[in-house]
């Protein structure tokens, strides 16, 4: 019969055993194993030095680019979109650098600045509520003599707000630069509801406009429902005026994006995209897509991001020496289509 203490004896001599090989492995593999991992250790430390003598010749030569450019902007830009119309339009959560940016570089270019409408999230709230809310405002404010397209809620009220600030300056329609009490009232009714706000009140209509994107989208998913309204509305615009730039910053302009958004599911038509505008490249690039859209009726998908086809219009415009020699005359621009004289309020011919 085996008793307690044989039991014990052997259980001692099985811990006894398992430590004496963990010992012994441990001494014949400690020579071979931290070897390996000193020469583990050592490669990436070599690697990540590699990495950051990249990243910093990367980045030096970004800050050479940029310092060219911002030499260079007054020589690209000069008088490019002189004695031009446009009006900047700001979506939630737009980065004001960017926006202000922009600003200064279409200045540059000779252009005029009528004024910058804010877009709010209110006016791309889904609910049942908001839309019933919108739907009844856009019908009650809409004048005699304006059809609405049909494209639901936010594309009716996107294509009112549009007739407000902008024009195709064409045969029956505003004029560019001129301003109406009926405008002035569309704009005013829609931001007391809070689905926009406005620089300045009167705003003179324009015949281009810019569209400048959140900071970060609101999702990586192309099919959110803020990106997917974003666009339609930037439709709307550019089916009221001669020439729609949509810009973003580099990490605002990502997937999920208006802009991606727009390349990835075709839906371009005339828009155009800036996807880099927080640099000064993109911000003179965003100048020189409206001035190619805006004489050649060409669209186009610029900056470095995904989608983009070109770092910009190629041939680059060449802008007039002086403003005497003017911007984009009558007879320079695309022949683009006009809407009919239905479409926007009247307004005065003054400009």
């Amino acid at each position: 019969m085996i008793d307690f203490r044989y039991h014990l004896v052997s259980i001692i001599a099985v811990f006894l055993a398992l430590t004496v090989g963990v010992v012994l492995g441990s001494a014949a593999l400690n020579g071979p194993t931290t070897a390996l991992l000193r020469k583990s250790v050592a490669s990436l430390r070599h690697d990540e030095e590699n990495l950051r003598s990249q990243n910093g010749s990367l980045q030096q030569e970004i800050n050479s680019n940029q310092q060219f450019a911002q030499v260079a902007e007054p020589v690209l830009l000069g008088h490019l979109l002189a004695d031009e119309r446009v009006v900047l339009v700001t979506a939630p959560g737009a980065p004001s650098q960017v926006t202000d940016k922009i600003g200064q570089a279409l200045t540059q270019a000779g252009a005029k600045i009528t004024g910058q409408v804010d877009i709010q999230s209110k006016l791309f709230d889904t609910s049942s509520g908001t839309q019933e809310t919108l739907s009844l405002l856009t019908q009650r404010l809409t004048p005699s003599g304006i059809v609405l397209r049909t494209g639901g809620t936010l594309g009716q009220a996107g294509q009112l707000i549009a007739s407000a600030i902008l024009t195709q300056d064409g045969p029956g329609q505003p004029a560019a630069g001129s301003q109406d009490a009926t405008s002035a009232a569309i704009l005013s009714q829609f931001a007391a509801e809070g689905f926009l706000s406005v620089s300045e009140q009167p705003i003179a209509r324009a015949t281009l406009a810019v569209v400048i994107i959140p900071a970060s989208p609101p999702t990586v998913n192309d099919s959110n429902t803020a990106s997917q309204s974003l666009v339609t509305l930037c439709q709307e615009l550019n089916l009221t005026d001669l020439a729609t730039v949509v810009a973003g910053s580099v990490t605002g302009s990502g997937p999920g994006s208006a802009i991606q958004v727009m390349r990835a599911g075709g839906r371009q038509g005339h828009l155009s995209s800036v996807d880099d505008a927080d640099t000064t490249i993109g911000q003179i690039v965003v100048a020189q897509t409206l001035y190619v859209q805006l004489t050649k009726g060409k669209s186009g998908s610029y900056g470095t991001g995904s989608g983009a086809t070109a770092p910009g219009p190629s041939p680059a415009p060449t802008p007039s020496p002086s403003a005497s020699a003017g911007g984009v005359t009558a007879t320079q621009r695309s022949g683009r289509p006009k809407a009919s004289a239905s479409a926007t309020p009247s307004a005065s011919s003054s400009r």
